[in-house]
């Protein structure tokens, strides 16, 4: 299960462009193939013989004369990680007690409070919250690091995938109570969350921007993804779309058949949407557009940011390379490896990675790997220090980098997809003050707490009437100042004058999310967008690419 916060929604923090490390059990299953059965090496048998004996008697050596006690499995386990970690990002080691967790976590089908999480350093770090789930809800952020449990500290004591499971997991209707420690913030943050049953569902929304164009956005690429977006792409057919706009933003990838498929819909004939070159020929393959789809011909425009990876970008590679779609944003992820999970003895299991995928043009989109994991898992921080967030890496836009789509546009390489139409972070309007309004829950609080005040006249407009006529009075923006105050929150006049039509953009927007729910949600949001307002201007070269032009 894979999901910036609010899933790329609204951007005010660095730290909320989730790491690298987040989402690695996220995205592995994007690009799992089935197991396979022990077999010797035939590559080097001595070598591998001599390297299984060595660790055999180191292990024994310790187990008998260590001078301390050492539990010798836990000593294997990471044993196994570190040498692991030089291979690869994605190649990974499951211990035993971790597998049921980490099935039911893929298969998303349990109650709880709606989180993806990784462990890090020995601290609970939110990826994000699933979209529609309770800790969405009460406003739980990427980044976030669970401090307490129900009044338990649950940072530094060595906590474990269970034991995060076993502490937020429970019945439909049960509370928790969360202390979590939140960039900007000087305390704790302190949240009472609802259990519920998780929602599955992929695609957040999908309207009509207007009478020609319209707009779907998939989180994630699950088990359901390609039939709820099958089911999106007719409902805007139906209503007279001419042109899309497929967001892919913050998607941190997932099921690759899935992946494969949604692109289907956009390739006439049989072009190639993916292939994979592993060791030898065994795990190589090739996978081709080979079914009728039901937007061929339109002109695409894919949204894509750092926050993009795996299965997300399989289908920006394939429409891209295919002069199918033109992609805005800013450069993808750069996770483009493929694992086979290999069950041992033990009820552990690997996952190993055995080959890499190409786009069509022959991009390997995996980023470099130089065996360092913290730095592999600090990229996405290192882009923003280094400025790539507001133009482009010029080191990635190389003769040795360079290849053609199918019409003979240049594309690049060097890990990730790149963007045709680059669309910087706009940062002024992301002041501090407004990070602290979100760090301190202070929007959403006030948003929910206006709808419930007034909701037999809010519930009396349409959605179109409200965004005609709604507005987000200065008195209301006041209000926040005030609200802000109390929290500790340090107002700065010119911060605010910065941010305000930001703070009144993304106040109207949670209030119409109470009221029509994502429906409401993203059409207000968009209109402070800027990525998305970018793509609005860019259907013209969109249509040369739909009609044949480069």
């Amino acid at each position: 299960m894979e999901n910036e916060e609010e899933r790329g929604k609204i951007r005010n923090s660095t730290f909320q462009v989730r790491l690298p490390l987040f989402i690695a059990l996220s995205l592995v299953v994007g690009v799992l193939i089935g197991a396979t059965t022990f077999s010797p090496s035939t590559n080097n048998p001595q070598g591998t013989a001599k390297s299984y004996l060595k660790f055999r008697d180191i292990l024994s050596y310790i187990d008998r004369d260590y001078v301390d006690t050492v539990d010798i499995e836990k000593l294997s386990d990471y044993g196994i990680t570190k040498m692991l970690e030089k291979l690869d990002p994605h190649t990974s080691y499951i211990p035993a007690e971790e597998m049921a967790m980490a099935r039911s976590y893929l298969e998303g089908d349990f109650e709880g409070i709606g989180v993806e999480f990784n462990i890090f350093k020995d601290t609970i770090y939110i990826i994000s919250p699933l979209s529609g789930g309770p800790s969405e809800a009460a406003g739980i952020q990427a980044g976030d690091k669970i401090i307490k449990v129900d009044g338990e500290t649950v940072a530094g004591i060595g906590i474990k995938n269970e034991g995060v499971f076993k502490r937020l997991r429970g019945p439909k209707g049960t509370k928790v109570k969360l202390a979590v420690q939140r960039k900007g913030s000087g305390k704790l943050l302190t949240f009472t969350i609802n259990r519920s049953k998780i929602p599955t569902y992929s695609v957040d929304v999908n309207y009509m921007v207007d009478n020609r164009v319209g707009y779907i956005k998939v989180s994630r690429f699950s088990a359901t993804t390609y039939e709820e977006f099958k089911k999106a792409l007719t409902e805007l057919r139906q209503k007279g779309m001419q042109q899309l706009i497929l967001d892919l933003r913050g998607n941190p990838g997932g099921y690759m058949d899935h992946a494969i498929r949604m692109a289907d819909e956009f390739i006439a004939g049989e072009k190639m949407i993916v292939y994979t070159d592993g060791k030898g020929e065994k795990y190589d393959s090739k996978t081709f557009a080979h079914t009728k789809g039901d937007f061929e011909n339109g002109p695409v425009i894919v949204l894509l940011d750092e926050g993009s990876a795996s299965a997300s970008e399989i289908v920006a590679g394939a429409l891209q390379d295919n002069d199918r779609a033109l992609i805005v944003g800013r450069r993808s992820f750069g996770k483009g490896l493929v694992q086979m999970p290999i069950p041992l003895n033990d009820g552990s299991e690997l996952r190993l990675t055995i080959s890499r995928y190409y786009t069509p043009s022959g991009r390997s989109i995996q980023k470099p790997y130089n065996g360092k994991p913290e730095e592999y898992q600090q990229d996405m921080l290192h882009r923003f220090e280094n400025g790539e967030y507001f133009h482009p890496d010029s080191t990635l836009f190389v003769d040795s980098l360079k290849y053609n789509t199918s019409k003979g546009r240049a594309v690049y390489g060097g890990g990730g997809i790149m963007p045709d139409v680059f669309v910087p972070r706009d940062t002024m309007a992301l002041t501090q003050y407004l990070s602290q309004l979100y760090n301190n829950n202070i929007m959403r609080e006030y948003a929910l707490n206006y709808y419930r005040d007034n909701r037999k006249a809010l519930e009396k407009m349409s959605f179109d009437k409200f965004n005609k006529n709604f507005e987000v009075t200065d008195k209301m923006l006041q209000d926040i100042v005030q609200m802000s105050k109390k929290a500790d929150v340090a107002y700065k006049t010119d911060e605010f004058n910065r941010s305000k039509e930001l703070i009144r953009n993304n106040l109207k927007a949670f209030i119409a999310r109470s009221l029509y729910g994502n429906k409401g949600f993203f059409p207000v949001l968009h209109e402070q967008d800027e990525e998305f307002q970018q793509a609005l201007k860019h259907f013209n070269q969109a249509q040369r690419l739909a009609k044949g032009g480069a």
